[in-house]
C-alpha cells in the first residue's frame, strides 16, 4: 500500500514550488508523483501530423519526488506525515500521523 495515492490532496514541501497544493494526477513509478500546477516547465515540442499534435513551446507538468510532497490534512489545514494500519476487520488504512485520523474510511 502507497502513502501517496492518485487523487490525492497533497502540498509540496521542497524546491521551487513549495507550499503549492494541488492534486496527484499520475503515480510516475514508486518514488515519483505527477502534481497539478507544480513542477510546471516549458517543452520544445516538435509538430507531428500524424498524431495530430502542433509544434511549439507547451507547459508541462513534470514529476516531484514523493519525499518532497506531503498529504494535505483538512483538519490541521497542514501538510502531514502518513502511516498505515490494520483495522480490527482487517482492512489496512493510511491514517496521519498527527491526529491518528484515517485518511479514507
Amino acid at each position: 500500500m502507497h502513502k501517496i495515492r492518485k487523487g490525492d490532496d497533497v502540498i509540496v514541501l521542497a524546491g521551487r514550488d513549495k507550499g503549492k497544493r494541488g492534486m496527484v494526477l499520475k503515480i510516475v513509478d514508486a518514488e515519483h508523483v505527477v502534481v497539478e500546477g507544480a513542477n510546471k516547465v516549458k517543452k520544445h515540442q516538435r509538430p507531428n501530423p500524424m498524431k495530430g499534435i502542433t509544434g511549439g513551446i507547451v507547459d508541462k507538468e513534470m514529476p516531484l519526488h514523493v519525499s518532497n510532497v506531503g498529504l494535505f490534512n483538512p483538519v490541521t489545514k497542514k501538510a502531514d506525515r502518513v502511516g498505515i494500519k490494520v483495522l480490527e476487520d482487517g482492512r489496512r488504512v493510511r491514517y496521519f500521523k498527527s491526529n491518528g485520523e484515517v485518511v479514507d474510511a
